[in-house]
């Protein structure tokens, strides 16, 4: 429900303004305000994921004021403070931020054709890349772990230890071909030790509907910065790996729809590259295919974890949702690894 105060809050004559419920957020509510004057977005943000909303609007300040000084022309939707001069507005025990509406601007669900994967991964790429010379430990971690391997797995391994016996048993082939795969935790780990790796502003959702497009399908900026945080730079490019290399979805249940689209891929390269080739250091770039398959076996396990945990975190829809999506993306997975010597060949030529 959309709450009276914010009018007041935000200086908004309630009686000249149109109010439409957003649909597409899939953690926060969020609302479109139109007035004669302008148009802009208002989000209640879920606290159930973010239990500390002011470290969000910290580091989302700190971000556009840096940009604001160092690229004044850079299209960043900064939170719109209150009359009162807050960055959230709290009412009750929820919390509320108007940002900006960017004209003419559309969001993309699904990744259709590469040119869209580019123009993402140029965006995501440039984010990163203007923010090289901001001091990373001034940002708040918004979700603690949120990209933690090696907690993953530790999770994982809890759920094999004290889980539904019966979906243990039932989940026996998966759990073993996850086993298997073990050395990406590894590989993981000697990243966080590896000083080459360098802590960098992420952005940690680079999913294809977190840009912004033009009428002509032409990357205008990166939306979604709740978790923007410190991080490594296998979370943004395995992210786009997970979600744009395949056609199939993470819900799909037929999986020999399940494969790696070369052009998409070249377009994750090509995009991110062109703003981030000079940022990257030799041993970082050698981990480019290895960032998919860390975000992808990362997400594996939080499936399998959750499906034998009884669907708490997650939830499920039908029976056995979590051990589809768990199967779906060790599907991806080896089809990733099947191809890394072709999609080697593709950075290197």
């Amino acid at each position: 429900m959309f709450p009276e105060e914010i009018f007041k809050a935000y200086d908004l004559d309630k009686d000249a303004v149109k109010v439409e419920v957003l649909q597409n957020g899939l953690i926060n509510a969020t609302w479109k305000i139109i007035s004669r004057e302008a148009t802009i977005i208002l989000q209640k943000i879920n606290t159930e994921v973010f239990k500390n909303p002011g470290a969000i609007a910290a580091n989302v300040r700190l971000i556009s004021d840096y940009l604001s000084q160092t690229n004044p022309g850079y299209l960043f939707a900064a939170q719109i403070p209150t009359v009162n001069g807050e960055e959230l507005l709290k009412i009750n025990a929820d919390y509320y931020r108007l940002i900006p509406f960017v004209p003419d601007s559309h969001t993309i669900s699904t990744v259709e054709k590469p040119e869209q994967a580019y123009e993402a991964a140029k965006k995501f790429g440039e984010f990163t890349h203007l923010l090289s010379g901001f001091a990373v430990e001034k940002l708040q971690v918004t979700i603690p772990d949120f990209h933690n391997l090696s907690l993953r797995f530790q999770q994982f391994e809890n759920a094999l230890k004290h889980g539904n016996k019966q979906r243990l048993k039932e989940s026996k082939d998966l759990i073993g071909a996850i086993e298997s795969e073990k050395n990406i935790v590894y590989t993981y780990e000697n990243i966080l030790h590896n000083p080459s790796f360098k802590h960098r502003v992420t952005h940690h959702d680079t999913k294809i509907s977190n840009v912004l497009f033009d009428s002509n399908d032409k990357g205008l900026c990166v939306i979604d910065l709740d978790t923007v945080m410190p991080g490594y730079f296998i979370s943004d490019i395995g992210d786009m790996m997970r979600t744009y290399l395949s056609p199939a979805n993470e819900e799909e249940k037929d999986f020999s729809k399940i494969e790696i689209r070369d052009d998409f891929f070249k377009a994750i390269y090509d995009g991110h590259m062109s703003q981030m080739k000079d940022e990257l250091n030799p041993e970082e770039k050698k981990q480019f295919i290895y960032s998919g398959k860390f975000m992808i076996y990362m997400q594996a396990l939080r499936f399998l974890a959750d499906h034998l945990n009884n669907d708490i975190y997650y939830g499920a829809r039908y029976e056995g949702q979590n051990f589809i999506r768990a199967g779906n993306q060790m599907v991806l997975l080896q089809r990733l690894i099947e191809k890394e010597k072709e999609l080697d060949k593709i950075i290197s030529g």
